[in-house]
């Protein structure tokens, strides 16, 4: 755990800060964080409240109050002034509904502040009442970093004979970045049971339990890729400017006095390549990437976006260094959401979000993908929330030829179809058209029994009508707004 986070702790403790809320999900951590503050404290007694164990670590005491929370709270009332406690509840805001209970908590909070005695309150999420709201003081817990993981690794392993070299043990750290200490254990405990040591084979299943953990925050989705730059045809001036980027990432450019890049934001019609350079990202730069459905961060209670947004930022922040891909952010911040409609939310999440990207000192790289600016916010749009804007456009002719020749090459590596037609053929296609032409041939040509060839391309083309007719209007507003200076061409 930093040292920022344990002075804070410490600072509130002294500070007779009343009723502390931890929020985190690891109970059994925040017990042993507690307890190492108590001992910095001057030993102070630490005392643990659950619904069905009661009370423990109170000599001649344990098991009381236990299914009685009104009881727990009143045991502070037995202390001495010269008998400094923190009594540390668990699941207790389950029980802050009910009236005395909110009442004996608000007398706590007023009388706790003349007597050394702390009462904190562990709940991954938390709705406070109203009239708790000013009694009650808030402190995230941060999965661990990689001071602390290093350390609970060399200790797991030193306790099995094990000693883990300095590049094994920085290797197993990074990769259990974003995961819980209860999880990271368990990685060892099964590492342990089937090879009886940590190695690199473990990284592989650190790398599931990753997946399973983002799949269980049911925010972010884990995006294995295998797309390269190499997969997109043209858009060479944003491939050249990624390469300078990633190399911002390395320690000689923090040496240099460069900042970790904050993202891209990528504009442009269907179809241009928006999705598949965000997985070329992640693959060269061997990053995870994380995907972010902006709808799922919109729930039905009041104040639940605002937590899921909160704990997205935290997951992402902790499995860094990686690459947040924000798909089509126009749908869930576009007009569609003007803050009158779901009271606000959409505006509170957005405003979190922003500010987060303005602000992050962490190497999550932002990728965000817009078919369209009609509808984005201006504040989005605004400088410093991404390093930089491009507009993906429709390919011109150069960029149709590496387009379908890369195809080609894909399914027939040594073919020698001459495309000069074809392309001319394809104006106003995008991509993802033009892939779709290059099947629709080779269909054609199967179902006669041969070998596709140009004229199979043609015909395809021919048959297509692409989105540049059918949304010419969208189309010419995007590329009259990318003209004033606003995006770069990609």
């Amino acid at each position: 755990m930093s040292q920022a986070w344990a002075d804070h702790l410490d600072l509130l403790i002294r500070a007779r800060t009343p009723i502390l809320w931890i929020r985190s999900q690891e109970e059994e951590r925040c017990a042993t964080l507690l307890a190492a503050a108590a001992r910095r404290l001057g030993n102070r007694s630490l005392v643990r409240w659950d619904f069905i164990s009661g009370l423990s670590g109170w000599p001649g005491r344990d098991g009381e109050a236990a299914r009685n929370p009104l009881a727990a709270l009143d045991s502070l009332s037995s202390l001495s002034r010269e008998q400094q406690a923190i009594l540390v509840l668990h699941d207790f805001h389950r029980f802050a509904d009910d009236a005395s209970i909110c009442r004996k908590l608000r007398n706590l909070a007023g009388s706790l502040r003349l007597s050394p005695h702390t009462v904190v309150i562990t709940a991954a999420d938390w709705t406070l009442p109203r009239e708790l709201e000013e009694c009650i003081s808030l402190l995230d817990l941060p999965l661990p970093d990689q001071a602390e993981i290093q350390a609970l690794l060399q200790s797991i392993a030193q306790a099995c004979g094990q000693k883990l070299e300095p590049s094994l043990l920085e290797q197993l750290s990074l990769s259990c970045s974003g995961l819980s200490e209860q999880r990271i254990r368990q990685l060892a405990a099964r590492a342990l049971a089937s090879r009886g040591q940590l190695g690199l084979e473990d990284l592989e299943e650190v790398l599931e339990e990753k997946r399973q953990a983002v799949a269980r925050s049911e925010l972010l989705e884990f995006c294995p890729s295998e797309a390269t730059p190499a997969d997109i045809g043209g858009l060479d001036a944003l491939k050249r400017w990624l390469e300078q980027r990633h190399l911002a990432f390395s320690e000689e450019a923090r040496r240099y006095g460069l900042p970790l890049p904050r993202g891209v934001l990528l504009v442009g019609p269907q179809g241009t390549g928006k999705s598949l350079t965000a997985k070329a990202i992640a693959h060269s730069w061997s990053m995870p990437l994380l995907r972010l459905d902006v709808g799922r961060l919109f729930a039905g209670l009041v104040g639940a976006s605002e937590a899921r947004t909160r704990e997205m930022i935290q997951r992402a922040e902790a499995m860094a260094p990686c690459v947040l891909w924000i798909d089509e952010i126009d749908k869930g911040f576009g007009s569609g959401r003007d803050g009158r409609s779901d009271g606000g939310t959409s505006q509170r999440v957005l405003a979190s979000l922003l500010t987060w990207m303005a602000e992050k000192r962490s190497a999550v790289f932002v990728v965000a993908t817009a078919n369209g600016v009609e509808n984005l916010p201006p504040e989005l749009l605004r400088k410093g929330r991404f390093d930089e804007i491009f507009l993906l456009d429709l390919p011109d002719a150069a960029e149709r030829r590496a387009i379908l020749d890369l195809q080609l090459r894909r399914r027939r590596p040594d073919h020698r179809i001459t495309l000069e037609v074809v392309v001319d053929r394809t104006a106003g296609f995008s991509g993802a058209e033009l892939e779709q032409v290059v099947i629709e041939a080779m269909h054609q040509a199967f179902g006669e029994g041969r070998e596709f060839t140009e004229a199979d391309l043609i015909s395809a083309a021919a048959q297509l009508v692409p989105l540049s007719r059918t949304a010419r209007e969208q189309l010419e507003a995007l590329q009259q707004w990318a003209s004033g200076g606003r995006a770069r061409p990609a």
